[in-house]
């Protein structure tokens, strides 16, 4: 089992920045991709952006492609998520996930964080 911890959400305005942190311990060595998700008030759950751990290859999608980056440092069991140029539409609360049996889509994440809260203001 991986626990993962999100971190760093919260209110910014339209056109700001942030940036998420989702902290993975316990059975690590077992993580082979990484992503986050997100969830908006009256909607189901959709993918953000994914991460291959070995060799950190994205995957995002298309409404995040260009403004959102995410990384991952191996060393510290962290992934993380850039976010540039928010929209209101951006709203939502972001869970990270772990895959712990696939390197590349189609994953099946397994692991899943509380969530973290970003609100972007008009």
């Amino acid at each position: 089992q991986v626990q993962l911890v999100e971190s760093g959400g919260g209110l910014v305005q339209a056109g700001g920045s942030l940036r998420l942190s989702c902290a993975a311990s316990g059975r690590t060595f077992t993580t082979y991709a990484m992503a986050w998700f997100r969830q908006a008030p009256g909607k189901e759950r959709e993918f953000v952006a994914g991460i291959t751990w070995s060799n950190g290859n994205p995957y995002y999608t298309d409404s995040v492609r260009g403004r959102f980056t995410i990384s991952r440092d191996v060393a510290k069991s962290t992934v993380y998520l850039q976010m540039r140029t928010l929209k209101p539409q951006d709203t939502a609360v972001y869970y990270c996930a772990a895959d712990l049996k696939y390197s590349d889509p189609p994953w099946d994440f397994g692991s899943w964080g509380q969530g973290t809260q970003v609100t972007v203001s008009s």
